[in-house]
This record gives structure tokens, C-alpha cells and sequence, in this order.
């Protein structure tokens, strides 16, 4: 399925990448490497020639293929593409999973809308099917065409290889292969492919690329477009290896926002991109604009800054450290499966616990809680009443998790703020008989984040 508003290629417009062989489609899979023997492969099927190619040659290489069609619904009689590409996957004796769209589309783009519907369904399909990897038929024309529109958009290195041949479990392996190579595969086997009116439609600026800009470079500079796959493909092999040093940049430990500093721009925004992607966030998403906006927060020294990035993800600088979360929402239900933990204790050092006086709980009852207007409490190894606010922005507590911070009352009286700061008047001498405060289990979030204080104050209230 093709990034475009209803997938399928064109066999109009000029061809990007010619060839000798007019029947090399199996031969350029088989190079890709990327689909393995035994892989159960997910077929993304518009009814256009691309897909209907890898489909058909897929299947000819004996792999164990399970089709997937999406019905976008956004023209007349596309129910149609749909019964074509049943008929089709019938005569082959393959599994069709379909679906077609119900749910109005997006705000914005429909191209872009599209494309999240689309790709959401191949994420359900691929589910279904049990599939290691879902193959898209996109080809060398498609490659040239997004380097194109990635260079008038302005691109770094990762917009000038055009799409990657493999981005987690999506991969495409016919992008060595040209149009004309699949119109003539399809020619040869008698047949006849859905044309997609969208592929004409110059309000669309790939429809625009390939109609209009591309044939004019073509009469030009006659075999330009070859050489723009010679500079996407040596622009891949670049940007794998940017990748591959990020990853192990990450592998060996969070860098700090001074390492970021030292870093080559290249480098550092590889470094941007794969933190949200294993963060959990889908590529692409990141716009230029997201990446450079995060490398000036990096490049800023110290802060609890932070950015906004697509799919409800937060980048933020939590004193030197970097990281990409999702907000919490702010509620008790954070809570829901912590309990605390509350014995009497001779003296430990527990560091993810603390210790209150013993009689502490005789006439108050500890409970754990969450932030609420007006709290107040007398930090030990500090001066005077102050603001929870205040003390969460000291320790640097990034303001999405102030409210998904677990606290500790007794009774009304804010007890222990963990890993921060607790109450002086009701923090254990330490010469005696004390009770051992913990939540159990832990909360995932706040521990890590207490090694990363820049200067936390330990649980005893002692400045570390």
C-alpha cells in the first residue's frame, strides 16, 4: 500500500530506474534480502500494479502469503478495487483480510489521514495473519519521487534516501525494481491492475512530481532520475550507520544533554529520532522542525523543559538527562495497584523507603495520596514551611508527573514526598524504634527519575 490517498501506482509518468530485464522482480525481492525463508508475510494489496506484482511474486517464490486490502472509501465504486483483489487473491488460493473505513476521516490532510487509518488496519491485520513482516510494493520510481518531495519540503539526510526499505516490521522489497519492470511482469501474465485516478490528480503533490516535474528533468538532464537513486541509496547507507552509532550511543547509557552539546548535528538529531522511537513512538512522525526543536532544549543545560511530540509523547530535559514519556493524567486512579507499606523498623537503609517517628501513626493515620491545592509541609534539613509546588520544582520533577507523584499523609499533614523531601517533625530521629515507610509495588516512574536529580534529597531528608 503506497503513501498515497488510496494505494497503487501509476505505469504513467517517466520511469525512474530502467533496467535490461523486463522480468527481474523476483530477482530484485530475492537481492533485498528482506523477506527470509519461513517469513509469514502480510501483503498490502490496493488492487494497483505495484501490489498485485508483489503479491503474484511473492506467492510464485512459494512464501507464506496472507493478503490485506483497506477500502478508504473516499470514492465511488471503490468497493469494486475491493471484489477485484478477492477475485484475485480466489484464483491463488490466498487469505484476504479486508476492511473498509466507517469512521469519518481526520481533520487536515487526507493523504496524511489516510495513511494513519491505513496503516492502523495493517497493524490489526498483521495481528490476525500472525505475520512476521507486512510487504509494501513500492518501487524505485516511488523512491525518487519521495526524495524529491522530501527535498522541496527541505530534508536532512534521512529525507534524501526516500523511504527505507525496512522500518520495523514494514518492509518494502521491490525498491530496486522500476515501474516499467512491473507494468511488463503484469503484461506477461495477462494481468490487468486498477488504476488509481488519484495517481492523476495534480492537486496532489506526488501526482505533480511525477506528471509534471520529473518528465521536465527527464528532457533536461536526460537520466536524472537515475542518478537521484544513486544519491538515495548511498544517502541509506549513510543514514544506517548515523542510526547504528545512535543506537549504540543509547545502548551504552542515557546521554546527557552535554554530550548532546559535543555531538555532530547528524549525530545528535539520530540520536532525537531513535530516543522517541524507542520510547515507543511511530516513525515517521518526527518533522524536522520536532527534531530541531528538541536539540535546542538538549543543547540548553539545565532544565524539567520540555516539547510536545506527535502521538501524545513528551520529550523533556530532566536535569542532564533526556527522555521521551507519555503525560500521565493527573488523577488518584494513578494509584490503582500500589499500596503502602507501613511496619515497624530498628533502623534500615532502604533507600526507596523512609522512617518516621513511631509514634507517628498513633493518633494519624498514614495514606498514600496524590498532589491537591494548598500543600504545605516543613522539609527536614531545610528552613520553614514551604510550597509542595516549590518542592517539586527544586527537586526538578518535570510539571506532567507533579500530579501522578505519590505522597504520603498523615492524616490531613503531608508526610513523605518519596525520594524528596519529608516532613521534619515526623522524620525519625534514628536513635530508636521507627516506622518503616514504602510503597509496594513501586511506581514505575518516579525511581528512575530519583537517580536523576541533579540534587535529590534522600529519603531520611539528608542532602545527598
Amino acid at each position: 500500500t503506497h503513501n498515497r490517498v488510496v494505494a497503487g501506482s501509476s505505469p504513467a509518468g517517466t520511469t525512474m530506474l530502467r533496467t535490461d530485464s523486463s522480468a527481474n522482480i523476483i530477482e530484485g525481492i530475492q537481492r533485498s534480502g528482506l523477506i527470509r525463508p519461513g517469513d509469514r508475510v502480510l501483503v498490502a494489496v490496493s488492487g494497483g500494479p505495484d501490489s498485485t506484482a508483489l503479491l503474484l511474486a511473492l506467492d510464485q517464490l512459494g512464501c507464506d502469503v496472507t493478503a490485506a486490502h483497506f477500502d478508504h472509501a473516499l470514492r465511488y465504486g471503490s468497493e469494486e478495487v475491493a471484489e477485484q483483489v478477492g477475485a484475485q487473491c480466489a484464483r491463488l488460493g490466498l487469505r484476504l483480510l479486508t476492511a473498509r473505513r466507517q469512521s469519518p476521516m481526520p481533520r487536515g490532510s487526507v493523504q496524511a489521514g489516510a495513511r494513519d487509518i491505513r496503516y492502523a488496519f495493517l497493524e490489526r491485520a498483521r495481528a490476525e495473519a500472525c505475520a512476521d513482516v507486512v510487504a509494501l510494493g513500492h518501487t524505485s520510481d516511488d523512491l525518487v519521487e519521495g526524495v524529491l518531495l522530501h527535498l522541496m519540503r527541505g530534508c536532512g539526510l534521512a529525507g534524501l534516501r526516500g523511504m527505507p526499505a525496512r522500518r520495523g516490521v514494514y518492509v518494502r522489497p521491490m525498491l530496486a525494481v522500476s515501474r516499467c519492470d512491473v507494468i511488463e511482469f503484469l503484461r506477461q501474465r495477462g494481468v490487468s491492475a486498477y488504476e488509481d485516478p488519484a495517481n492523476t490528480d495534480l492537486r496532489f503533490a506526488r501526482a505533480r512530481v511525477r506528471h509534471q516535474l520529473l518528465p521536465e528533468l527527464e528532457r533536461d538532464r536526460p537520466g536524472i532520475g537515475r542518478r537521484f537513486y544513486a544519491v538515495a541509496q548511498q544517502a541509506s547507507a549513510m543514514q544506517e550507520a548515523v542510526a547504528s552509532q545512535a543506537q549504540v550511543l543509547l545502548g551504552a547509557g542515557m546521554p546527557r544533554t552535554d554530550d548532546v552539546a559535543r555531538m555532530p548535528e547528524t549525530i545528535a538529531i539520530e540520536v532525537m529520532r531513535v530516543l522517541y522511537s524507542n520510547a515507543g513512538g511511530r516513525q515517521p512522525s518526527l518533522s524536522r522542525a520536532h527534531l530541531s526543536s528538541m536539540l535546542r532544549l538538549a543543547r540548553g543545560g539545565q532544565g524539567g523543559r520540555g516539547l510536545d511530540l506527535p502521538g501524545g509523547w513528551r520529550f523533556r530535559i530532566v536535569g542532564h538527562h533526556m527522555e521521551v514519556v507519555r503525560p500521565q493524567t493527573a488523577s488518584a486512579s494513578t494509584g490503582i495497584g500500589h499500596r503502602l507499606e507501613v511496619r515497624r523498623c530498628g533502623g534500615c537503609a532502604e533507600p526507596n523507603a523512609t522512617h518516621l517517628r513511631s509514634d507517628a501513626g498513633a493518633d494519624l493515620v498514614l495514606q498514600l495520596g496524590f498532589r491537591r491545592p494548598g500543600l504545605r509541609m516543613r522539609p527536614a534539613g531545610g528552613r520553614g514551611s514551604r510550597k509542595l509546588q516549590d518542592i517539586l520544582v527544586d527537586a526538578r520533577v518535570p510539571r506532567e508527573d507533579r500530579d501522578s507523584w505519590p505522597l504520603v499523609f498523615a492524616g490531613d499533614r503531608l508526610a513523605w514526598v518519596p525520594g524528596i523531601a519529608v516532613d521534619a517533625d515526623l522524620l525519625s530521629p534514628g536513635d530508636g524504634p521507627s516506622l518503616h515507610v514504602a510503597i509496594s509495588p513501586m511506581p514505575d516512574r518516579w525511581p528512575n527519575r530519583i537517580a536523576r536529580l541533579e540534587t535529590p534529597i534522600n529519603p531520611r531528608g539528608e542532602s545527598s
